[in-house]
């Protein structure tokens, strides 16, 4: 049995029977605490859906991670910069009226998600690689369009190297 916290208790609630049926996990809970009751390796994909719907992901986004090759990176804001406008820094993730955040989602294959300072990014592991020097990049200044111009030429070689190996 495994113990977490939750910060968004009404919305586990609200989906507890999804949940359960699709983790094969039993979830109870006291205050905001929530027992998840199972086998080791569907405990430990409820903790991690359990985290994303923390970190501001949807329940059906969250539920990806299910898919052994989808995974849940977060990263600290704190972590990658010095600079103390913390709030300015989110506001550059984010972008204006959600285009940054957008178009991010869009080029890197990945659902991100800003909560406080935590970035939650679900993907699988390479994409979310792009996503994690996409986001470096902007958190240490970088131009939003410098940005998305290297995750445009990083698609594009993957995909030529795609079709040499088929060829």
């Amino acid at each position: 049995m495994q113990q977490t916290l939750t910060e968004h208790l009404q919305k586990i609630l609200q989906n507890k029977n999804k949940l359960e049926t699709t983790l094969k996990v039993k979830i109870t809970n006291k205050e905001k605490n929530l027992f998840i009751d199972g086998n080791p390796e569907e405990e430990y994909t409820a903790l991690q859906v359990i985290e994303a719907i923390n970190l501001g992901f949807s329940v059906d986004r969250a539920l990806l991670l299910k898919n052994e090759n989808t995974i849940l990176q977060t990263l600290n804001i704190k972590d990658i910069t010095k600079k103390h406008s913390l709030e300015n820094i989110r506001a550059r993730i984010i972008g204006k009226h959600g285009r940054t955040l957008k178009t991010l989602n869009k080029l890197t294959n990945c659902a991100i998600s800003l909560k406080d300072n935590q970035v939650g990014i679900i993907g699988n592991a390479e994409e979310i690689e792009y996503a994690i020097q996409a986001l470096t990049s902007i958190i240490q200044g970088s131009k939003q369009g410098h940005v998305y111009g290297r995750l445009e030429r990083e698609k594009k070689k993957e995909r030529l190297r795609g079709k040499m190996d088929l060829g």
